[in-house]
């Protein structure tokens, strides 16, 4: 791989199902300069409503009513300030090694990979993680396995995997802004950086942990970007990861391992002092000695440490630099060859996070609700669309003409039941916390009075 193509400022659209090239938007703004191609990939991103939904989506805390905590638009705002720092830091060290190309600036680099971690949760359900989990357990019910029989096993795999990264993918590539036609038609450089898992479900990579970042919905727009940017094949429907994504991955581990524990603290979940004593190495204490506000404190010690974190994680991508680029990097992730001070910082707080916080009863009551919450919505919404798609809008049934009306993506009489599932998926997965608590309540007939 190299950085001319994997910089890439091209962007595609579908016509007619065929995935062409289309205008590149900054060279019509005018006055040169004004808004360079990652630029605008950022305010698409910033301006939709995909994106402004995350507001009331979960981080850690489902349905939290505590104003100083994070959701998941302040986390991937804040997730982008620091993959932009990293990207910054990295432009600057490839220029000084005379990597970069010449027609690129040291601001591109971190431009990229901000837009890449500003849309990095943009495709997760209500509920995080466990609205994911919520869903897939849905369609892998036995008692639901009927719905399923027409499907090809590749569109099962699909269906029965409800992945937020491949949904974020599905958001930006089909449903926003262009529906259907190429969507935010988004530069192939920000869309390779967003990439985590560049494979299909039913990819060898997928079947442990069922991460994955492409529908077959989005396979034929994903090849033409990956032969773009000159991803290696790596098996069949899989690709090397684009080397700017191992920031966009790092921005959030570092955001997650360090906020969600200072969310903690201001809930009272952890006391100040545990949070201390995990990042208080990173830093001559003296310096916040007299701050005796704990919400300051906490925020001094995050700030310092997050830029600790910057520092090395940059410097790690330097020196395994050649190996990203030939699709061969040697370790998980970046954060797993920093130093051992940074290294046990964050892995210390995310053990802290997971015996501590994520097992909170709140949390579990909650996350536990999200199950039956997800499951009435798909109870109704599923067998209404298998109906349409089976056997026509005149032969549904009163329920079913009921809850077709609900989609607010209207199934089509020409699509494919796997179609129809996605688009349902598409209109559970992108409701609000809230949204789905309110939705799944009122069709239960509970408190209709």
């Amino acid at each position: 791989m190299n950085w001319e193509r994997l910089l890439s400022t091209k962007r595609f659209k579908v016509i007619q199902g065929h995935v062409k090239e289309t205008r590149t938007p900054a060279t019509e703004e005018g006055s040169p300069g004004l808004r360079t191609d990652f630029h605008i990939d950022h305010d698409r991103v910033v301006f939709s409503s995909a994106f402004r939904r995350l507001g009331r989506k979960t981080q850690v805390h489902p349905l939290a009513r505590h104003d100083h905590t994070h959701n998941r638009l302040t986390h991937s705002v804040e997730v982008a300030s620091v993959g932009r720092s990293l990207g910054n830091r990295v432009g600057m060290m490839m220029q000084h090694a005379h990597l970069l190309p010449d027609n690129y600036t040291p601001h591109d680099i971190g431009a990229v990979v901000q837009v890449a971690c500003l849309a990095h949760d943009i495709g997760n359900p209500p509920f995080g993680h466990t609205g994911e989990y919520a869903l897939r357990d849905w369609f892998r019910a036995e008692r639901n396995a009927h719905w399923l029989h027409s499907l090809a096993p590749e569109e099962i795999r699909d269906v029965q995997t409800y992945e937020g990264n491949a949904h974020g993918l599905r958001m930006l590539a089909t449903l926003e802004m262009y529906t259907g036609e190429g969507g935010m038609r988004l530069t192939a450089a920000a869309l390779g950086a967003l990439i985590k898992y560049p494979w299909t479900s039913d990819a060898e990579a997928a079947q442990a942990r069922d991460k994955f970042n492409i529908y077959r919905t989005e396979l034929p727009y994903f090849q033409r970007v990956a032969a773009e940017l000159g991803l290696l094949p790596k098996g069949i429907q899989q690709w090397s990861r684009h080397p700017l994504s191992y920031l966009m991955e790092a921005a959030d581990d570092i955001c997650y391992a360090i906020l969600d524990l200072e969310d903690a603290v201001e809930i009272g979940i952890l006391d100040f002092k545990e949070f201390e004593t995990l990042f208080s190495s990173f830093t001559e204490y003296e310096r916040i000695w007299d701050i005796q506000d704990v919400r300051q404190k906490c925020g001094t010690l995050r700030g310092i440490a997050i830029g600790r974190c910057v520092s090395e994680v940059a410097e790690k991508f330097m020196l395994h630099h050649d190996s990203l680029l030939r699709g061969e990097f040697p370790a998980k992730d970046l954060i797993n060859l920093c130093g051992a001070q940074v290294q046990d910082a964050l892995i210390h707080a995310k053990e802290l996070a997971s015996t501590r916080v994520y097992r909170h009863r709140t949390k579990l009551v909650t996350e536990l609700a999200s199950y039956p919450c997800m499951a009435g919505i798909l109870d109704a919404l599923i067998p209404a669309a298998h109906a349409y798609v089976n056997k026509g809008a005149e032969c549904l049934s009163p329920r079913e003409h009921l809850a077709m009306g609900l989609l607010e993506q209207h199934i089509r009489s020409d699509d494919s039941l796997y179609q129809a599932y996605m688009k349902v998926l598409d209109f559970v997965g992108g409701m609000t916390d809230n949204y789905a608590a309110n939705l799944a309540r009122d069709i239960s007939g509970v408190g209709i009075l």
